[in-house]
This record gives C-alpha cells, structure tokens and sequence, in this order.
C-alpha cells in the first residue's frame, strides 16, 4: 500500500467536513477554490449566507488545537480569498461569514462565525 501524503489526508479531512455540512442543511458550492496564491477550503451556502469554511486537522497534541492555527494572518488571507471570491462571482451584498471546522483527537468542532471582518 503506497504512503499517503498530507494532501491526500487534508483533502479527506475536507471531504468529511463538506459531508457534515450537508447533513446540517448547508449546500456546497465550492471546494478548493483557489484566487491567486489563496485557497479556501469548502464555499458552502446556508439561509441565503455564503459560508467561507477553513479546516484545520491535528492528530496529535503537539500544536495545541487546530483552531489555534487560524492565527491573523491565517484569517488576513482568508478574508483576502473571501472578498476575491466575491468579486469574482459577482455577488455584491450577499452575507458571508467564516467557519472553522476541525478534527482533533478524532472528534470533529464546527466554529460557526469564528472570526469577523475589520472594517
């Protein structure tokens, strides 16, 4: 059986989180888009909200929780990616806000509204 690599795990991390989200009523309009060298994990829409989803993963302790990793700079580009993606599809005053769902010590949290714009 051939290693996996991280991608491969991130990118089940991912798939489950987009799978838990269905099941709580959100529609997934996107996953992995990209706008110049920032990603997004998982575009979801619920309510008539688009939801900018980030997934953090930890499989040990050593890092402390992975929702700790969202530092500001992580959520700088997050936004920057966000207001890309809203331009990019035109959706001018649709609401939005940013998720974070991680996976730690085998169990999945889903942060609704972890972080806000500055303005």
């Amino acid at each position: 059986m051939a290693n996996r690599n991280k991608t491969d795990k991130g990118r089940d991390f991912e798939q489950h989180a987009a799978n838990y989200l269905i099941g709580k009523g959100y529609e997934i309009v996107q996953t992995n888009w990209r706008g110049g060298r920032q990603e997004i994990d998982i575009v979801a829409k619920k309510n008539g909200t688009i939801i900018f989803v980030e997934v953090k993963a930890s499989l040990t302790d050593n890092f402390g929780h992975p929702v700790e990793r969202v530092d500001r700079k992580k959520r700088e580009n997050l936004i920057k990616a966000a207001l890309q993606y809203i331009e990019t599809n035109k959706l001018g005053d649709t609401g939005f806000r940013f998720d974070v769902i991680t996976f730690h010590n085998g169990k999945l949290e889903h942060f609704p509204d972890a972080f806000q714009v500055d303005t």
